[in-house]
C-alpha cells in the first residue's frame, strides 16, 4: 500500500511532486494507493503496471481532472466530491466519485466507466466518443446534470438516473445534446429543453433495458446506493435521446440566422452591446471575409548579413544570382556598393555580415561572404558613356574618400582625389600590415578606381587656401581626411611615446624603423595587434600590450600575437613612462625600452573654415545629408572612427548626397528596414561540416536568402486552394495570391524558407475583428 498525505504541517505538496511520487511508486511495482490529496490535479492517469495488474486508487479531496487520460486496469475511487474535468479523456479507467462532480465530467471520454454518486455540472459528457476498437465509454450519474450536457457527443452512453430530483426540475439542465451525432443518453424524469433539431426522444427497447439492468446494480454498489435499486429499475419511467438520422429533422429546421435570432439569445448574440447584422459566413472564408490574408513581403526586411554590413551589401541577392547561374552579374553586384571587395571584404574586414548570418547563428557555419569578395577583386568595369560635366574634389584617399570617388565617377562626374602623402590608399595602404592584406589585390582595386576616370594628386596637403580654391573650382567637395594623428594623454614621460600610426606607416614603407627589444604597446585593439605584429617583424624579442579594459581586438588577431610570444595585460591604468618602462596607478612596472600608443587617431581639420560644427575640435558633425557646408560633404573617420567597411558605407552615402546636390535630386532616406529573422523555416536546411564546404562562389545553396524570395516555388506548390501564382513584370518575378481562392490558411507563410510570406489581419473585412459573426 502506497499512502501519502499531501499536507505536512500546513505545507502543501505540489501537483508535480505528487505525480512524480506516484509514477515512481508505479515503476517500483506498487498497485495500491491511498492518497489524501489537497487539490492536486490529474491524479490517477495515465499510468499502467508493467505486468498488467490493476492499479487501485483511493482518493480524498482531489483537484481537477482526476482520472484524466486514465487507462485500462486503473480503478479510482473518490470519497466525496470531485471538481471539474473528472474523467477528462478517459481511455479505459473505472472512476467512481461518491459525491457530486464538477463541470465537464467525462469530457472527451473515449472508453472506460465513470460513476457519479451525486450531481454533475454543466457540459457533462460533452464530446464523448467511441473508437470501435475499444469498449464504448459509459457515464452514470445518480441525480441530475447542469446545462448543455452531451454537446457534440459522438459516441458512448450516458445514464442520468434523476434520483430525488426536485419535482418539475429538468434532469438534463437546459439545451442538452446540441450538435450530438452519436451515442445514447438515457434519462429518468423531465429532460427539459434539448436540441430537437439534433436529437429525438424515444422509448426504451429490449436492448436498452438489458444494458441498464446489467449496469445499474454495479453502479449503485459502487456509489453505495443499492437501496435505490427498486426505484431505478421501473423501466416505464425511462426514456432515451439519440441523434436524428440523415434526412430526419424536426418539422422546421431554422436557418442559422433564425436560430441565432429566435433561439440562441433573444435579439441575437450579445445584443445588449453590439448590433448583429445576422450575416452568416461559412467555416472556410474567402475574399473579404478571411480573418487573415497573406502578404508577399519580398525584401521588406533586410537579411541579417545586409543589415549588419555598414556598407549594406546585399549578399543574399548575390547568392540568388549565383543560384540562377548569373555568375558574372552576381560578382559585379558588390561593386555597386564597394570598390574594395577583395582587399576589405576578403582580407581585413571582421565581416560583421558573417557574424550575423542566420546560417552560422542557428545551423552550422556562416555562408562564406568574406571570401566571396575575392572573386570580384580582379573584375574590370567600363567608364560610364554619359558624362555629367560636374567636377568633384575629394580630400583624402583612404577607403572613405576612394569609396566616394568610385561612386561619383560611376555616375559620370569628373573626380579628383587629393592626398597629402606620396601614395594613395590611406590607412589600408600605409598602416595595415602586409601579412594581413595581399598588397597586389589592394593595388589592383585602386587601379580599378583610376580606370573609372578618377584622378589622383599626391603629396598635396590641403590647407585653408587650397580648400577654398577647391570649393571655387568644383561643384562639390568630399572631406575624407581620416585619422592621421595619434591620440596622446599627458602622462609624465609621454614624450617617450611613439604614435602607432606613424610606426606602422614606417613599417609599410619599408623603412625598418628602430625597434626596441622589449616593446610596450598601449591599447589592445586591432591597431595594437597590428603594431605588435609589426614590432615582431622588425626584430622585437618581446611585446607586451596593455589596456584599461578587456582587449577589444578580434580573437584571431589576439591569438596571432600570443602565438608570437606576445602578452596582453589588463586592466592596466597607465600613470607614467620612464626609461625602465611603464608604470600603472599602483606602481607596478612593466619593463620595456620602447612604448607605442594605439588608443585611436584624430583627424587634422585645421583647413576647414569657421562655422563647421565639430566634436572636440577633431571630428566634424555633418547634417543629415552628410553636408558640413553648402556643397561640402564629409565621410569616414573625419565623422566617426570605425571599421574600414564603415568608412566605405559612409563614403558611398556622402557620394549619393553630393550627386543629389549637383543634380538637384533628392537624397533617398537611409535604409530603415529591420533585419529578417522571425519567420524562417530553417528545417529545410541540413547541416554541413566545415570540411565539406564548397568554394565561396558555390556556397549559394547554403544561403537562406533571409527576407528575399529565392524563387523556390514552395508556396506555389503547397497552396491547397491553388490561390498562388508566379507572375513576371518588366523582367522581375513576383508571387501573388488570388483573394477569390485564398482561404487565409497560412500554409504559404509556414512553408516559405525565406520568411517572405506573412499573414496579416484582413483590414478589408466588412466588420471589426471583434464583431460577432456565426
Amino acid at each position: 500500500m502506497f499512502f501519502i498525505d499531501t499536507l505536512t504541517q500546513h505545507e502543501r505538496m505540489s501537483t508535480q511532486s505528487l505525480l512524480l511520487a506516484i509514477s515512481e511508486a508505479v515503476a517500483r511495482g506498487e498497485t495500491e494507493f491511498n492518497i489524501h490529496a489537497s487539490g492536486q490535479h490529474d491524479i490517477g492517469g495515465p499510468l499502467w503496471n508493467a505486468e498488467g495488474r490493476t492499479l487501485h486508487f483511493h482518493v480524498t479531496n482531489p483537484g481537477q481532472r482526476v482520472g484524466c487520460m486514465g487507462l485500462d486496469h486503473t480503478d479510482i475511487v473518490v470519497e466525496g466530491p470531485a471538481p471539474a474535468d473528472a474523467g477528462w479523456l478517459n481511455s479505459g479507467a473505472r472512476i467512481t466519485i461518491k459525491g457530486d462532480a464538477g463541470d465537464t465530467a467525462g469530457h472527451c471520454a473515449a472508453s472506460g466507466i465513470i460513476y457519479i454518486g451525486g450531481r454533475a455540472g454543466t457540459r457533462t459528457g460533452s464530446l464523448m466518443k467511441h473508437d470501435p476498437l475499444y469498449p464504448e465509454p459509459e457515464l452514470w450519474i445518480l441525480q441530475n446534470t447542469g446545462s448543455f450536457p452531451c454537446e457534440f457527443m459522438g459516441g458512448g452512453k450516458m445514464v442520468v438516473c434523476g434520483l430525488d430530483a426536485p419535482e418539475g426540475c429538468s434532469v438534463l439542465g437546459e439545451r442538452a445534446c446540441v450538435g450530438m451525432v452519436g451515442g445514447t443518453v438515457y434519462f429518468r424524469g423531465n429532460p427539459g429543453s434539448f436540441a430537437e433539431d439534433d436529437v429525438a426522444e424515444h422509448a426504451l427497447d429490449s436492448a436498452d433495458i438489458a444494458f441498464l439492468q446489467e449496469g445499474m446494480a454495479a453502479f449503485l454498489r459502487a456509489v453505495g446506493r443499492s437501496d435505490a435499486q427498486e426505484r431505478l429499475t421501473r423501466w416505464d419511467e425511462w426514456r432515451k435521446l439519440e441523434p436524428r438520422k440523415s434526412g430526419e429533422h424536426a418539422s422546421h429546421r431554422p436557418s442559422m440566422a433564425e436560430y441565432r435570432r429566435e433561439r440562441w439569445v433573444k435579439g441575437g448574440i450579445f445584443s445588449d452591446v453590439v448590433s448583429d447584422d445576422f450575416r452568416v459566413n461559412g467555416l472556410v472564408a474567402r475574399g473579404d471575409f478571411r480573418l487573415r490574408v497573406p502578404s508577399w513581403d519580398n525584401a521588406a526586411a533586410a537579411a541579417p548579413c545586409e543589415h549588419a554590413c555598414p556598407a549594406h551589401i546585399p549578399t543574399q541577392k548575390r547568392y540568388n544570382l549565383l543560384r540562377e547561374g548569373r555568375t558574372e552579374e552576381a560578382l559585379r553586384l558588390v561593386l555597386d556598393y564597394s570598390p574594395f571587395p577583395g582587399s576589405v571584404c576578403g582580407h581585413v574586414c571582421p565581416n560583421p555580415c558573417m557574424e550575423a548570418c542566420t546560417r552560422g547563428c542557428r545551423i552550422d557555419s556562416p555562408v562564406q561572404i568574406g571570401p566571396l569578395g575575392l572573386e570580384s577583386a580582379s573584375l574590370t568595369v567600363e567608364k560610364p558613356a554619359v558624362r555629367t560635366g560636374k567636377n568633384v574634389a575629394v580630400v583624402g584617399s583612404g577607403v572613405a574618400g576612394l569609396s566616394a570617388a568610385w561612386q561619383l565617377a560611376r555616375r559620370g562626374h569628373e573626380v579628383t582625389v587629393y592626398e597629402a602623402d606620396s601614395v594613395v590608399g590611406g590607412k589600408i595602404e600605409q598602416v595595415i600590415p602586409r601579412e594581413r592584406l595581399d598588397h597586389a589585390v589592394l593595388q589592383a582595386e585602386i587601379a580599378r578606381i583610376g580606370s573609372m576616370g578618377v584622378s589622383f594628386v599626391t603629396s598635396c596637403p590641403v590647407d585653408r587656401e587650397k580648400f577654398d580654391a577647391l570649393r571655387r573650382e568644383n561643384d562639390a567637395v568630399i572631406v575624407a581626411v581620416g585619422g592621421t594623428k595619434a591620440r596622446m594623454f599627458n602622462w609624465p614621460g609621454s614624450e617617450r611615446i611613439i604614435g602607432g600610426i606613424d610606426y606602422l606607416k614606417a613599417v609599410n614603407r619599408g623603412e625598418h624603423p628602430a625597434t626596441g627589444r622589449n616593446v610596450i604597446v598601449i591599447g589592445c585593439g586591432n591597431a595594437g595587434m597590428d603594431v605588435a605584429a609589426g614590432a615582431y617583424a622588425e626584430g622585437a624579442e618581446h611585446v607586451t600590450c596593455v589596456d584599461v579594459q578587456k582587449p577589444a581586438a578580434f580573437e584571431k588577431e589576439i591569438a596571432h600575437i600570443e602565438s608570437l610570444g606576445g602578452e596582453l595585460v589588463w586592466p592596466f591604468m597607465t600613470s607614467r613612462i620612464t626609461e625602465e618602462g611603464i608604470l600603472d596607478d599602483t606602481g607596478r612596472l612593466i619593463p620595456g625600452d620602447m612604448v607605442i600608443i594605439t588608443i585611436g587617431d584624430e583627424p587634422e581639420i585645421d583647413f576647414l573654415p569657421e562655422g563647421v560644427r565639430t566634436f572636440r575640435k577633431s571630428w566634424v558633425v555633418p547634417d543629415e545629408d552628410m553636408s558640413i557646408l553648402p556643397g561640402v560633404f564629409a565621410a569616414g573617420d573625419v565623422v566617426k572612427p570605425g571599421l574600414l567597411v564603415s568608412a566605405i558605407g559612409s563614403g558611398a552615402r556622402a557620394a549619393e548626397a553630393a550627386h543629389a546636390f549637383m543634380t538637384g535630386g533628392n537624397l533617398r532616406p537611409a535604409d530603415g528596414r529591420p533585419a529578417a529573422s522571425s519567420r524562417l523555416s530553417l528545417e529545410y536546411f541540413s547541416r554541413v561540416h566545415k570540411e565539406e564546404l564548397p568554394a565561396p562562389a558555390d556556397d549559394y545553396y547554403r544561403c537562406i536568402s533571409c527576407g528575399s524570395c529565392r524563387d523556390c516555388a514552395m508556396c506555389l506548390n503547397s497552396c491547397p486552394e491553388k490561390a498562388i501564382s508566379r507572375v513576371e513584370i518588366s523582367g522581375r518575378f513576383a508571387y501573388v495570391s488570388d483573394p477569390a481562392r485564398c482561404i487565409g490558411c497560412g500554409i504559404c507563410a509556414g512553408v516559405c524558407p525565406c520568411g517572405v510570406w506573412n499573414m496579416k489581419d484582413n483590414e478589408a473585412m466588412p466588420f471589426p475583428a471583434g464583431r460577432s459573426v456565426a
